[in-house]
């Protein structure tokens, strides 16, 4: 990739990310290839993919695929740069299917998209607090995960354990029964024998439970601090807790302002009505798109207030009474969330910005 005999016409580039290499591709005024290249997934390969693309011209701005994973070095890079980036969604398949797939192409799709503005979304910016959130998040939910699985085998290892061991056992609450198994002093050296294997077993488990238990604490301590920093207006409404709440966090990300409008809000999170009608019948019927993490977000609020909020109850109660099902009525109750979410984090970010000058000095 080498434009130093071009003319200082603004170009456009585009980028397939992967682990280890970055395949750039940079187009023209007249969205014609002016070259393309690969380049390291470090720090100086992103300053010669840089340098390379400007020496075609003025970059305007710079389409990359997988911004969230493969991306993501590069998308910091670029932002620090002051460079636009759009983040390029799935390739169009019919023309994949005629066309037929490499990286070169796949990078040249991306800098066509980018050009055009077509298959092309504001990427969220992952330098900020949130992106520490989604980290600890996504720690907390493999931890969660495993723990579960760890109950799992306990309870089917004492189903399966000598009758002396699971009499002992099997009547204990569920904490009980992980202390004892983790209070158990097995001979380690009669592990030959069927019930001290089953000792041994069930101690390693139960060890296993504690020490997930005792991480997804220390988790919660640190996404609870999070997100009481970042958004303490929506923790203080009805029905919002931490876990909904950081959710929602991810989903707007750490550049809320992306969004144009609570409705593009709303249809990020998959509540935005979609018509339903035919006929004489005139309805809207469930969003199935959309993130499903911040839809579920949504129900849980919506769920919560309904059994503790005397003015949803009522709400709810007489859009039933008008012929709605109770489905229908809590889709609108979720947008009627989104909209409230959207203004609180929208007022939080702009305090934010308002201060982050100051704090720059």
């Amino acid at each position: 990739m080498d434009g130093t005999n071009s003319t200082a016409a603004g170009v456009t580039g585009g980028v397939d990310t992967h682990k280890d290499l970055h395949v750039a591709a940079v187009v023209d005024e007249r969205d014609c290839v002016l070259g393309t290249r690969s380049f390291p997934t470090t720090r100086q390969g992103y300053r010669q993919m840089l340098a390379g693309m400007r020496t075609f011209g003025q970059l305007q701005r710079i389409g990359i695929e997988s911004s969230g994973s493969y991306g993501a070095g590069l998308l910091r890079y670029m932002q620090a740069a002051h460079i636009k980036v759009m983040e390029v969604t799935a390739p169009d398949r019919h023309d994949r299917r005629r066309r037929g797939k490499s990286d070169d192409l796949d990078a040249q799709n991306a800098a066509h998209a980018a050009f055009a503005g077509q298959r092309t979304v504001t990427p969220r910016s992952r330098d900020g607090m949130v992106e520490s959130l989604r980290v600890l998040r996504v720690c907390r939910k493999t931890a969660v995960n495993a723990r579960r699985i760890a109950l799992q085998l306990i309870q089917t290892t004492i189903i399966a354990a000598p009758d002396g061991l699971r009499d002992q056992l099997r009547h204990m609450t569920r904490m009980q029964l992980i202390r004892s198994l983790a209070a158990l002093r097995p001979d380690l050296s009669t592990y030959r024998d069927l019930e001290a294997a089953y000792r041994i077993g069930l101690k390693s488990l139960a060890r296993r439970y504690l020490e997930l238990h005792d991480e997804i604490a220390d988790l919660d301590v640190m996404i609870s601090g999070i997100v009481n920093e970042l958004v303490p207006d929506l923790i203080a409404r009805n029905s919002v807790g931490h876990n909904s709440a950081a959710q929602l966090l991810l989903t707007a990300g750490d550049n809320p302002e992306r969004l144009k409008s609570e409705a593009s809000f709303a249809a990020l999170c998959g509540v935005s009505p979609v018509p339903a009608s035919s006929g004489k019948t005139i309805r809207h019927r469930l969003n199935r798109g959309g993130d499903r993490a911040a839809n579920s977000a949504l129900h849980i609020i919506a769920i919560g207030r309904l059994r503790t909020d005397e003015k949803t109850k009522a709400y709810v109660a007489r859009r039933v009474a008008e012929g709605h099902s109770k489905l229908e009525v809590i889709r609108v109750l979720k947008r009627y969330i989104a909209r409230e979410v959207y203004g609180i984090i929208m007022r939080r970010q702009k305090q934010i910005n308002m201060t982050r000058p100051l704090l720059d000095k």
